[in-house]
């Protein structure tokens, strides 16, 4: 069976880490092919949100730390892991359609690392979001550590990686790192994909450029992209079809264009 699976059920695809057997830990060869996948959902039309979820009780319990002898040794293989890493988070995170992370059980390191590239983060009670880094001698990179503290805050972000303490779905939606608690997680992350689906993917791509790159802090938003972005939504075809379905009142159909 392959690593990583993608079934779609309408507008929405779900992106399912199929190692089970050893807590869909991620390889190298892993981060670079969920970089791969997530770069083609870019430009499929007929997709409008994606659900990244797993095979088996657990989430992800983050790097494949069995590889690290052969693929991260060295400070000069740590930094390629890295670039890898980031590549696969910023494919994520960049993809210009609402991305729902489905958590149960672990979500550690790495794992955690894929779930806060998403928009959103639903778990179940079975959900233990935490980063071990300091618990390896690893330091987590620039872009995870801006991410982390954008949706948890400084003191939370300090917290998870100077302890690498694992947190329940209580502790970890009190910080901010799960927005929803649900029993069944992935059927409600696949709901809630398909009613953001309904709506402009324009007006929804402008917001997540504009959130994510102010989120990064002075100099991450791109304002003048951000300008042409508002320009095409103003100009395109959805923004007259929004009108002519208000004004028939009925629902609007939007083709992303």
């Amino acid at each position: 069976m392959p690593n990583i699976l993608l079934t779609r059920r309408d507008s929405v695809a779900v992106v399912s880490l199929n190692r089970p057997e050893v807590l869909n830990a991620m390889t190298l060869n892993m981060w670079r092919e969920l970089a791969s996948l997530f770069s083609g959902l870019a430009g499929d039309d007929g997709i409008r949100a994606v659900v990244l979820s797993s095979s088996g009780p657990d989430f992800c319990v983050g790097a494949d730390v069995s590889e690290f002898d052969r693929i991260r040794e060295n400070k000069d293989q740590s930094a390629a892991y890295e670039v890898s890493v980031d590549a696969c988070s910023a494919a994520i995170a960049n993809l210009a359609k609402p991305v729902i992370a489905a958590v149960s059980g672990y979500c550690l390191g790495g794992g955690c690392h894929l779930a806060l590239a998403c928009d959103f983060r639903f778990a179940d009670h079975t959900a233990k979001l935490g980063i071990p880094s300091a618990k390896l001698s690893i330091v987590y990179g620039v872009k995870s550590v801006q991410r982390l503290m954008a949706i948890a805050g400084t003191v939370n972000a300090k917290r998870m990686l100077y302890s690498g303490q694992r947190y329940d779905v209580a502790g970890s939606q009190s910080m901010g790192l799960v927005d929803e608690v649900c029993n069944d997680v992935k059927t409600a992350a696949v709901e809630y994909a398909a009613t953001l689906a309904a709506n402009a993917p324009l007006s929804i791509a402008g917001a997540k450029f504009m959130l994510n790159g102010l989120s990064m802090g002075d100099g991450g938003l791109d304002v003048a992209a951000a300008q042409r972005i508002i320009d095409l939504a103003a100009d395109s075809e959805d923004f007259r079809e929004g009108r002519l379905a208000f004004a028939e009142k009925r629902a609007p159909r939007f083709r992303g264009r």
